[in-house]
């Protein structure tokens, strides 16, 4: 369990890392809702730095799915719903990867042309990225990839919580961050849905408290000598 616990606290603190230098070199997350061609601009200004960080952030999720497969595997045989739990996790994480790797390999070939071309070239990048924007980010990435993390979460909370792995509060914690993060999922269909109601700081606030119960997770498993 000790490996387990260092894999969740790693990966959910490396994450940090790229996330908060996207929040300097490009604005990120409120950047995602611009205009299309704002955003190809201001990616392409970014430069090597830029994409080398999108590139980061996409695989510093590969601890969390040791960490995922690891426990999964340790549970599976006292609760019957974690080999389910793992399977949607493990596609939970790579389909967000999956989705953040456009910025590295994609975006930065449309960003070139859009600045570099003409009108038609223009026209062009602009329509290419918004539909990779819209299916490998916001259907893929965040919409399809959060929601199979919040299942996961709530599965592995009570699956935890049944063998007495975790507190009453850490389970809580689980749950009570999922429901925020769901919350989130508002905004992606304001995206093709005018007027949805929309809570701005769901997304936040859901993902930060998530990565925090993954830390007191790790926490637990190493120091509860119990579960080792």
């Amino acid at each position: 369990m000790r490996t387990i616990g260092l894999l969740f606290i790693i990966g959910a603190v490396l994450l940090f890392i790229p996330y908060t230098a996207l929040t300097i070199l490009f604005d990120y997350p409120d950047v995602l809702r611009s205009d299309a061609g704002e955003i190809l601009t201001r990616f392409h200004a970014g430069g090597t730095p830029l994409i080398l960080t999108w590139w980061a952030f996409a695989l510093v999720g590969l601890p969390l799915l040791g960490g995922y497969v690891m426990l999964g595997q340790r549970l599976e045989q006292e609760v019957g719903h974690v080999r389910m739990a793992t399977t949607i996790g493990v596609i939970g994480l790579v389909v967000q990867m999956i989705g953040l790797l456009r910025w590295a390999f994609v975006v930065p070939e449309l960003a070139a042309e859009y600045v570099n071309g003409n009108e038609a070239a223009q026209a062009a990048s602009r329509a290419a990225f918004i539909t990779i924007h819209q299916y490998g980010g916001v259907a893929l990435g965040e919409h399809m990839g959060q929601l199979f993390t919040i299942a996961w979460t709530v599965l592995m909370a009570s699956a935890m919580h049944c063998l007495r792995l975790m507190p009453r509060w850490m389970t809580g914690l689980a749950i009570g961050s999922s429901a925020i993060y769901l919350l989130a999922q508002l905004e992606l269909f304001a995206t093709v849905i005018p007027g949805t109601p929309v809570w701005d700081l769901a997304g936040f606030i859901g993902s930060t408290l998530w990565l925090l119960w993954l830390v007191l997770v790790g926490v637990r498993l190493i120091r509860d000598r119990a579960t080792a």
